[in-house]
């Protein structure tokens, strides 16, 4: 096992991060790696600026029901204009 990631791979750590779907090694071996490489540092702070944003907007999905009418109503109207 190598204990220092290439920066593709420390990409891929600190988006599983902002989901919390890293384990705790890989967030070990992500914190080391951004310690010594500054565009990954850079990264990983826009990241961070990222989820915020996103948290801070409390954006809102359509609820199942909702989703399933808008659905079925588009495909009603491309019906229609198949037919025309």
């Amino acid at each position: 096992m190598r204990f220092f990631l290439k920066c593709g791979e420390a990409a891929t750590i600190c988006d599983k991060v902002q989901y919390n779907e890293a384990g705790t090694f890989a967030k070990l071996l992500l914190r080391a790696h951004i310690l010594l490489c500054r565009p990954c540092r850079g990264y990983s702070q826009q990241n961070v600026k990222l989820t915020k944003t996103i948290h801070s907007a409390k954006l809102s999905a359509l609820c199942p029901e909702r989703k399933k009418l808008l659905k079925q109503r588009i495909k009603e109207e491309l019906d229609k204009e198949k037919l025309l």
